[in-house]
Parts: C-alpha cells; structure tokens; sequence
C-alpha cells in the first residue's frame, strides 16, 4: 500500500509508532515545490493520504487517486479537505478526534492566566528594568484571580470539557454554551451550568472559544456579539481564527469593551505581522496576547496522532473500517 504524505518528513521519522515499521505500506512525501495535484499526478497509485492541517486536498486531487481509499487528518482540523468529493468516491476521511484535548486546554488555561495577569507586559517591565514601577501600578489595578471569574465556555467537545476540568480546581464558575446542550449528567460531572448564547456573553468574564468553524460560526465573535459582552472581558480564541471578527475585535479591545484577548490561532494563517489583531495600538497593544498556533503541539499530541492514523492504516489492510470518520460513510 502506497501512502501520499502532505506534511513534513521529520515528523513522520519521530513520531511514526513501532508497529507500523511491520506493516507493508511505503511512504511519499510530498516534495515542497510540488503541489498537491502534481504529487498527486505522480503517485497515481496512493491509496491513503496524510495530510497536516493546512494542505488542501482538493476534489482535484482525490479525482487523480483511482485506488484512493482513505485520507486522514495529521491532526483534528479536516475543514482543508474536501469531505463531500470524498463521500462521493466512497473515500474515508479521518480525524484524530480528541488527541489533542489536553493539550490544548492546558494553553487555554495559561492564556487566560497571562491576560489576567499581564505576563507579556511584566516581563519587558522586567527585561526594560521597570519592575519595581511596573509592580507598583500592579498593585493598585485590582487584579483579578482566575478563581473569582466567571469563565464562558462557547463549544464544549473534547477541548471545551477538558479546559472545564483544568478550571474546577482554581474555584472558578463555569458556564457554557453549544447548540446542543449536555445531558445534566455530564454538566454536573464537569461542573458546568448551560447558558444561552446572549446570556453567557453578559454574564462571563472571561469568553474562550472552543468550537468548530461552520456556516453558524463563522466570524460569530462580530460587532453585535462584542456589543452584548460584559465590558473589560477577556476574549480567548484557541480555537479557529475563522471564528471571529478580526476588526471588530480589534475595535472592542481599542474601546475598551473588551478588557484583553488571548490568542492562539488567527485568520489568516501564517499571520501577518500588519494583521489588525497584532498591529495594535500602544493603548490597546499591552492588553493583547499572542501566541503563534501552539496550543495543540506537543509531543504527546503527535505520538497519539501517529499512533491512531497508523491504526487506521492497520485496519484498512484487514479489510476493517478505520476509526474516527467525519464524511457520514
């Protein structure tokens, strides 16, 4: 079996699991000056693709694939392949649902602490030799813990009850919203109260986005949802750049509605360093805290990964389904 790689070799070398070296499969890689369609042309017998998170895998390139059997997300994200020409050719998609949980919540979590606690501020307070002015203004800002806030949850999968979990020992109170809400089972074992939509925007200090991007939430974090937000809240996005509105975010951070923004992932990608939610104004700059897309990067993140999308592999061979199929076969 013959599988086409779109993503980095090194990875492929670190995190590949033991039992796949036994299974009778060859790997290709894309080569960076190729393009998906032309590795595709070049490799008409692949069976199986691995894609990262950002190459597209377009109807263009399944239909050069006769012997195409599956395609498998590197990671959760599946939105740059196009699942409807894959249904129709009776190709499985795949994700590696959940591998990246905690992973993720554990840099939401520090996120929402170096907002609170201005941790890019203080360090060049430090590193410029202002500490003691810098710990003087501090002190009279009333600063809040994270166990006094009320947190809003909008999204609660994998990630979204994970970043519940890290959360219940710090005391906070969690509220969250889905467009399914939970069974009381599960919000009570997560120690989480539902709230509509306007509700929890009001209602939270602290907002953090854990859902997926779609036709209902793509840019949801727009002028009418910053208007409805309790005023000096922290926006946090660990989730999908496509969620929000980046003037708009832009302009309620400069207003003041919005307290601070703790953000992992950013549309577009990569992220321009004149993007208008990282070339802010100095009044607005120091509430603003960035991080480049790492939230769910880390070895173990890769090794269950690999782990899983070999698994698939395994079970394709055996003439079973694999596992984690997100195009409805």
């Amino acid at each position: 079996m013959k599988i086409l790689v779109f993503g980095p070799k090194a990875r492929y070398d670190l995190y590949t699991p033991d039992f796949a070296k036994e299974l009778p499969v060859s790997l290709v890689f894309r080569d960076a000056c190729r393009s998906p369609l032309q590795a595709a042309e070049e490799n008409p017998d692949a069976e199986v693709i691995f894609a990262d998170a950002i190459t597209p895998v377009s109807r263009e390139v399944i239909e050069c694939l006769p012997r195409l059997k599956m395609i498998h997300s590197e990671g959760v994200a599946f939105n740059a392949i196009d699942i409807e020409a894959a249904r129709e050719r009776g190709v499985f998609v795949c994700n590696n649902k959940g591998c990246n949980a905690g992973s993720v919540a554990e840099h939401t979590v520090m996120l929402m602490l170096m907002a609170l606690r201005q941790g890019i501020t203080g360090h060049n307070a430090v590193k410029a030799g202002e500490q003691i002015r810098f710990k003087e203004r501090f002190m009279v800002s009333s600063a809040p813990e994270l166990g006094e806030q009320t947190v809003g949850i909008i999204g609660l999968g994998d990630i979204g009850q994970a970043v519940a979990r890290l959360l219940r020992p710090f005391g906070c109170k969690v509220c969250y919203y889905t467009a399914h809400r939970h069974p009381p089972e599960t919000e009570l074992a997560l120690g989480v109260s539902y709230l509509p939509l306007e509700e929890l925007t009001a209602r939270c200090d602290i907002i953090s986005l854990h859902c997926a991007v779609n036709d209902q939430t793509a840019h949801m974090v727009d002028e009418a949802f910053l208007s409805r937000v309790k005023p000096g809240a922290v926006l946090v996005n660990t989730a999908r750049g496509q969620l929000v509105d980046n003037l708009a975010v832009r302009q309620a951070l400069i207003e003041g509605q919005l307290g601070a923004v703790a953000i992992d992932t950013f549309d577009p990608e990569p992220t321009p360093a004149d993007h208008p939610l990282v070339d802010l104004p100095a009044e607005a700059a120091g509430r603003a805290v960035f991080s480049p897309h790492l939230g769910g990067i880390t070895g173990g993140v890769f090794r269950r990964a690999h782990r899983n999308m070999w698994t698939s592999v395994r079970l394709l061979l055996e003439g079973q389904r694999p596992g984690y199929i997100v195009n409805g076969l």
